[in-house]
């Protein structure tokens, strides 16, 4: 694999993970963009994709690196010492981690259905618009609960919603601040609880992928481009991390709204005109 694809491919993975508009759809229209095919190797794509979100993993965990010390160390004193009250970070743990199940348990199934019958650029087409007026209608509703308030119910109505995402062109991060948009969370906890949930999703991804790649072995003289692949999304990760949080404070989803529509539109256009 050539470093500026892997440079190229690392940007859009580590902006797209974390933006509500689609990492899977975006990777997969920029392959189509470029005219890059997927590598003919299976343990190249694989190995590369593991790279990819091992960066934004890292860069999930580098930005809320205090808030999950709390958050780990409480969870599990839940499990030594059950006798003790209740602590907000530890219940705030556990229903992150119940609310991973069902989109785990999706993935595992149907991960090879979805890999072969949705990726198409019509149907991300469609999908960035459908999804991108669902996170408009929710954004309306004025929620102001926070991530103290976060229940059961919430991180089963979330977990459920993110579901939805292994449609590429969908977005993790788009259907899950959509649904804690609806359920009446502010913006900031809805994108919070995204970013946070996104930890046991990225990891469980990678660690069901490094099995096979083990298996099959690290191709040879890949090692730059996943050191590339790494750096860059973990770099434009953080960054969309830090640059969502700080636009949904101040202003809205709208901005998201639009791009995803538009885009949608210009894939929609492009499919029909035969590109």
């Amino acid at each position: 694999m050539p470093w500026y694809q892997a440079f190229v491919l690392g940007l859009v993975q580590g902006f797209s993970e974390f933006l509500p508009i689609s990492s899977s759809g975006h990777l997969l229209l920029t392959r189509w963009a470029f005219g890059w095919d997927p590598p003919g190797d299976e343990s190249v794509e694989k190995a590369f994709d593991v790279a990819l979100h091992f960066g934004t993993f890292m860069a999930v965990v580098a930005y809320f690196r205090h808030d999950l010390k709390r958050y780990v160390r409480e969870g599990l004193r839940l499990v030594w010492n059950r006798e003790r009250p209740i602590d907000p970070d530890g219940r705030i743990a556990w229903l992150l981690v119940v609310a991973t199940i069902p989109a785990a348990l999706a993935g595992v199934v149907l991960e090879s259905w979805i890999d072969e019958k949705l990726g198409t650029p019509a149907i991300i087409g469609v999908s960035l618009i459908v999804f991108g007026v669902l996170l408009w209608w929710a954004d309306q509703k004025h929620g102001e609960r926070t991530i103290d308030q976060f229940h059961l119910r919430d991180s089963l109505i979330v977990g459920a919603a993110q579901t939805l995402a292994l449609n590429p062109g969908t977005s993790r991060s788009g259907i899950t601040m959509t649904a804690a948009r609806w359920i009446g969370f502010d913006r900031d906890t809805a994108a919070r609880v995204s970013f946070l949930l996104s930890l046991p999703v990225i990891l469980g991804a990678v660690v069901f992928k490094v099995g096979g790649l083990f298996a099959d072995g690290i191709p040879e003289g890949l090692g730059a481009a996943l050191v590339i692949g790494v750096v860059t999304s973990a770099i434009s990760g953080w960054i969309a991390v830090w640059g969502t949080l700080a636009l949904v404070r101040n202003y809205s989803f709208t901005p998201f709204v639009v791009y995803r529509i538009v885009l949608g539109v210009v894939v929609l256009i492009a499919v029909a005109a035969g590109a």
